[in-house]
């Protein structure tokens, strides 16, 4: 039950898609309701029990009892949502799963590429290998490890454009040709504005619009236009 999610966060935002919720205005009672029996049920089967689903089921009626205190109408207008933090981390981890799911359906050697080799006697043109997309992982952490270390942002409904942000990275390369990955991000903008910009990079490269490359495992990772002629 509980070992087909991903951790708390995942379970959470799965009974809220499933029951249509807004996350923006989650109906507290019945999302806690639901969440307190996946746990009891994997408690009840004697089964092994990841400390933070408890934690989170700690949080969750904590919630829920704070909304249910009445506040005075002074207190209510200025105090924040019980539920804001909660809120931000779920769409945080929305927007994170999200892109991961955009790493992984790009092609990989091994798994959608059959590697064949060709004898050319010249090559027309110098093509970086392809990067290892468990260092472009490592390097996507750790932009998010430095975007949370200051991040003190509030959520809002406007929605961040990828085509937008595809416009600004191709920007950026028309103007330096060749860039190091983590140049293209700016944690100080916080988490959304990151995940935003993978989405991005990502959709260019699917598009064969930028070429993502590294010369040997653990290098830098650079970026450029897919028709720029390397230095």
């Amino acid at each position: 039950m509980l070992d087909a999610f991903h951790g708390p966060l995942d379970l959470l935002l799965y009974l809220i898609r499933r029951q249509n919720l807004d996350i923006l205005d989650i109906a507290m009672a019945p999302l806690t309701r639901q969440y307190l029996e996946y746990v009891e049920a994997m408690r009840s089967k004697n089964l092994e029990l990841a400390a933070e689903y408890l934690v989170m089921a700690a949080m969750l009626m904590e919630i829920k009892s704070r909304m249910l205190l009445p506040r005075p109408p002074a207190v209510q207008a200025e105090g924040e949502d019980p539920r804001a933090e909660l809120v931000r981390r779920l769409l945080e981890y929305e927007q994170m799963k999200q892109a991961a799911h955009r790493l992984d359906a790009l092609p990989q050697a091994g798994r959608d590429v059959i590697a064949i080799s060709v004898f050319i006697e010249k090559a027309a043109g110098e093509r970086l290998p392809d990067v290892n997309l468990r260092d472009l992982a490592e390097a996507w952490r750790g932009l998010l490890h430095r975007a949370r270390l200051g991040a003190h942002h509030h959520i809002t409904r406007e929605e961040l454009s990828v085509r937008e942000h595809m416009s600004r990275v191709l920007r950026r390369l028309q103007e330096h040709r060749v860039l190091e990955f983590g140049e293209l991000f700016d944690p100080a903008r916080g988490v959304p504005v990151l995940v935003v910009t993978l989405l991005a990079l990502l959709e260019l490269a699917r598009e064969t619009l930028v070429d993502i490359t590294q010369s040997e495992s653990y290098a830098p990772i650079y970026v450029r236009l897919a028709h720029a002629k390397p230095h």
